[in-house]
């Protein structure tokens, strides 16, 4: 699979989960209605189709089921199906009743290109309020063979131990359980799931009563997070008899705890629901979380009892990208009250973290830089909050400006704003006659008149600020509240040492740029802030990203440098460093799902983004800006977050610490990282 702009070539595969329509003892009908589903998957490109429980004889045929008419036909109708699906490129997951050694059991059956590649009995029979499936079919554990012949076919492996291995599809291993198998406390899944297993299929008949379907996306969730797998599920819908239940045909598509895709629900008409599966994803989780191997070796005896049945799937060529839906800021929801609460969380988090270390230390002042700009006001907003909960004076916050050679009006006036609003103690120093001083002791070019505007000449003012604000913090027996964001963090766009690098404590560490602006808009609501105060985080907010340490031309309504020119887009830059730092994922695949995420204004969600302000990247652009963060994180910046400060760590994979989540050595290189960017191409 060598096409960039193929789902299949960076370890997703597409599945289906069918609700055909079904008449009651008439196979043949089902079979047919079951042809048309699977042919529509696999021209979807589904590489896996799951069906409904005994989907083609139907479910609620009670002791019909023991009639040899209806055994008889069934065959045959599964013998038609299996020659008119032979040259589909799809596996499918179909229920029927099963004769093996006298014995009726309740089956799936895996067919693949005109194949049974196996079948699998159900294991746990209801047998209680409106079930009797005991009355007609036995559990799997009676069963006496491992293999049966049917269909025409001989041979077919027989039991709840298969385990179905695709082999060219890297990480994708099918394992079954059939509808009440996952009621149970322990089901068979999870023993499946830790011999190997990545995706569970249940086909399902599931009758409906009121509440039923918030039970099951309740089982699905949780059992695929536990299982760190993908859960297909499919509910039987119109058709089966209503004699005394009903049906509602509820398909669901679930990827460790996610719901990705589901169908509607009491649709007379068939239904197929699709999603992609992010098997690296499943890959990665399972190898980072240590006690999901420690589980399967506690159990090996369970799980070491598994058979694997392998099989190869013809995958497509050709451009297919995805329907699956990647937010453009996997640190901010889309949706309001899931970002609403992401705020309050990230915020409270930074405001306890500080509390502790202030209760801790029992220094009772906080000393702070404040330039204007996104992150030193939100330290600065919850340094204020801190002071709140403990009771103490907001004059105990001493904030900074430290206007240097490129500070421009608007943003020293803006912290100026921030500072008298916020009621903190407030003080400006120039820094310009001590860097001025500094940089002849160095005999610095610029001295001379040369516009040397080197990293030096950058430097030497962010040192002067934090050296300056150490030493008042020794003057006033303060903490060095840090401000310096996640995404600088991973950039290494920080200053190292006697810079903005360093800090007694650092609430900002595990927050990210695109999480920080939204952070500050929601604090910017007239419920939690007076209308002063809004105004100018408003304003603050609609201020270029700037350190402000090369002059440029003159305009002060807005910084002369802009961030994001050297080191590129936040909003890009941030998606790079969830989904290498969270995943562990290859260069290549991060730029495939930001071309699907970025690559097209019009798709997708944009929380509270004004229209001039949604941007669109092409491939080119995700490439180069992705080259640019490789090369920064892996090569030249691990040495700085070796030594950072303490921080709280706010989200899940979201610390950069050596101390939380990410621990790499200061002098290794970015090759394997910049080689497998050769991967993307230039143009779309």
């Amino acid at each position: 699979m060598n096409n960039f702009f193929n789902l299949y070539r960076h370890g997703f595969i597409r599945v289906a989960v069918a609700i055909p329509q079904v008449r009651v003892a008439d196979p043949a009908f089902n079979v047919t209605h079951t042809l048309a589903l699977a042919q529509q998957a696999a021209a979807q490109k589904a590489v896996l189709t799951l069906f409904p429980e005994l989907g083609i004889s139907a479910y609620s045929n009670e002791d019909l089921f023991q009639q040899q008419a209806l055994l008889e036909i069934t065959e045959l109708e599964i013998g038609r199906l299996l020659r008119e699906t032979s040259d589909l490129d799809t596996i499918l997951v179909i229920g029927a009743p099963l004769v093996v050694d006298s014995f009726l059991y309740n089956c799936a059956l895996i067919l693949h290109r005109g194949h049974i590649l196996g079948i699998v009995p159900k294991t746990y029979l209801p047998n209680y309020r409106e079930f009797y499936e005991a009355r007609q079919f036995r559990p799997a554990q009676t069963a006496n063979s491992n293999c049966v012949d049917y269909g025409g076919q001989r041979e077919i492996p027989f039991g709840t131990d298969i385990l179905f291995k695709i082999k060219n599809i890297e990480h994708f291993t099918l394992a079954i359980e059939i509808c009440e198998d996952l009621w149970v406390p322990i089901p068979p899944s999870s023993f499946a799931a830790l011999a190997g297993a990545t995706v569970i299929a249940n086909p399902s008949a599931s009758n409906i009563t009121v509440g039923k379907a918030d039970y099951r996306q309740a089982l699905l969730s949780n059992q695929s997070a536990r299982c760190l797998a993908a859960y297909l599920y499919s509910a039987a819908g119109m058709g089966e008899s209503t004699t005394d239940m009903a049906w509602d045909g509820q398909a669901l598509i679930y990827e460790n705890g996610q719901l990705l895709s589901e169908s509607t629900r009491f649709d007379l008409n068939p239904s197929l629901t699709l999603a992609e599966l992010d098997l690296d994803r499943l890959s990665q989780e399972r190898m980072r979380q240590n006690t999901f191997a420690e589980n399967a070796r506690s159990l090996r005896r369970e799980t070491s009892r598994f058979r694997t049945i392998e099989c190869e799937v013809r995958l497509p060529e050709d451009n297919l990208l995805l329907t699956r839906h990647y937010g453009r800021f996997p640190y901010v929801p889309a949706n309001e009250q899931d970002r609403d609460k992401r705020c309050y969380e990230t915020y409270n988090i930074q405001v306890h973290g500080l509390v502790k270390r202030l209760q801790f230390t029992g220094i009772k002042n906080i000393i702070i830089g404040i330039s204007g700009g996104l992150d030193s006001t939100q330290a600065l907003m919850v340094a204020v909050k801190a002071m709140d909960l403990l009771g103490w004076p907001r004059k105990n916050i001493r904030a900074y400006t430290m206007p240097g050679f490129a500070t421009s009006k608007r943003t020293k006036d803006n912290a100026w704003r921030l500072i008298r609003t916020l009621g903190v103690y407030g003080e400006e120093l120039d820094i310009r006659p001590s860097s001025q001083r500094m940089l002849e002791d160095i005999g610095h070019p610029v001295t001379s008149g040369v516009n040397t505007y080197d990293i030096t000449y950058e430097n030497v003012q962010a040192g002067q600020r934090t050296s300056i604000l150490f030493r008042l913090a020794n003057l006033h027996k303060g903490l060095v509240l840090g401000t310096g964001d996640l995404s600088e963090l991973a950039l290494g766009w920080l200053t190292y040492g006697v810079g903005d690098h360093m800090s007694h404590y650092n609430v900002n560490a595990s927050v990210p740029k695109t999480l920080i602006q939204y952070l500050l808009r929601w604090q910017a609501e007239l419920v939690r802030v007076d209308e002063a105060t809004r105004d100018v985080l408003l304003d603050i907010l609609n201020t270029e990203i700037s350190p402000e340490l090369v002059p440029g031309d003159k305009n002060d309504n807005q910084p002369a440098q802009r961030t994001e020119n050297f080191i590129g887009p936040y909003e890009l830059q941030d998606f790079n460093i969830y989904y290498i730092t969270r995943y562990g994922y290859r260069p290549s695949k991060v730029a495939f799902l930001a071309y699907n995420t970025w690559g097209n204004k019009e798709v997708g969600t944009w929380p509270d983004i004004p229209e001039d302000k949604r941007h669109q990247y092409s491939i080119g652009e995700i490439k180069h800006w992705l080259r640019i963060f490789t090369k920064r994180f892996f090569s030249t910046s691990q040495f700085k977050r070796s030594a950072m400060p303490n921080g709280p760590k706010v989200g899940s994979g979201g610390s950069l610490s050596p101390r939380g989540d990410w621990r790499a050595p200061s002098d290794s290189e970015a090759t394997p990282w910049l080689t497998e960017l050769n991967h993307i191409p230039d143009t779309d």
